[in-house]
């Protein structure tokens, strides 16, 4: 009961601060040392089905909670104190690079360490390449077909740290629609679009399950990469002179409350 109450927590922090722009769910529960798990309850769910069907609904009770009770303040505080908000989640960042590094297995540098780190950034980065309101407009009688597919994609960002569902939803053209659609209950564009969803992250699961358990150094030196391209999404610029050592103590916040929980892990 006591690991259930734990995940509840942790889906809590995840969930509140999903809402942020250009924080990524899946860096956020990389962060909080919960991400393999996740992968491996959704991959895995058929070969024991009862435990990871109560993991993955505690958790999403907690994510639940989290987005009415915990993104509020969040948003409040990014608000009112932009510079040392983000800067805290930029030290998070940092303090889990560590356990990545443990979790790729390296015996030592070598040049496929700032390889695969340069592509997981590159991959972020191509990703602000696309050009905006990609599929927005009138989809017409392809709307159900492109937010199926939509849905498939943006369940890879769902998924993958350091890529904001928000800021992908906001590429395609969908995200104002997709708000519109929440608050108005529009099932029939909601539909497809959560169909596409829950393909995509069963398919991105499986094959993140996979690359992590045979290809564990690449895996997560790319995911390494995606979380460090997601800072400069977060990276407000030079705070103003009066706001550094604030700054410098959230950012240093950030890191050790980070880095403490992955050592728990």
């Amino acid at each position: 009961m006591k690991d259930l109450i734990v995940t509840a927590a942790k889906g809590a922090v995840i969930g509140g601060t999903m809402l942020i722009p250009g924080v990524s769910g899946g860096s956020m529960a990389m962060m909080m040392g919960i991400y393999d798990k996740l992968i491996m309850a959704v991959s895995n769910f058929r070969k024991d089905v009862r435990r990871h069907f109560l993991f993955l609904l505690w958790f999403c009770i907690g994510a639940g909670l989290g987005m009415l009770i915990i993104a509020r303040p969040l948003l409040h505080l990014l608000e009112v104190f932009p510079f040392p908000t983000q800067f805290f989640f930029i030290g998070a960042v940092a303090g889990c690079v560590p356990m990545i590094y443990n979790k790729a297995r390296l015996a030592g540098f070598s040049w496929h360490v700032p390889v695969y780190i340069l592509i997981g950034m590159a991959a972020v980065a191509l990703l602000g390449l696309l050009p905006s309101d990609l599929v927005g407009g009138e989809l017409g009688v392809w709307e159900p077909l492109l937010l199926l597919v939509a849905g498939v994609v943006c369940a890879a960002a769902l998924v993958l740290p350091g890529i904001s569902v928000s800021y992908l939803l906001l590429m395609l053209g969908l995200y104002d629609k997709t708000m519109a659609a929440i608050s108005g209950l529009d099932i029939l564009f909601l539909l497809p679009l959560f169909i596409g969803l829950c393909a995509g992250i069963v398919l991105t699961t499986k094959l993140l399950d996979s690359l992590m358990t045979n290809r564990p150094r690449a895996t997560y030196l790319i995911i390494l990469g995606f979380m460090i391209a997601s800072v400069l999404e977060v990276f407000p610029g030079v705070p103003p002179f009066s706001q550094w050592i604030a700054c410098i103590l959230c950012l240093a916040a950030g890191f050790s409350v980070i880095y403490f929980i992955s050592r728990k892990e």
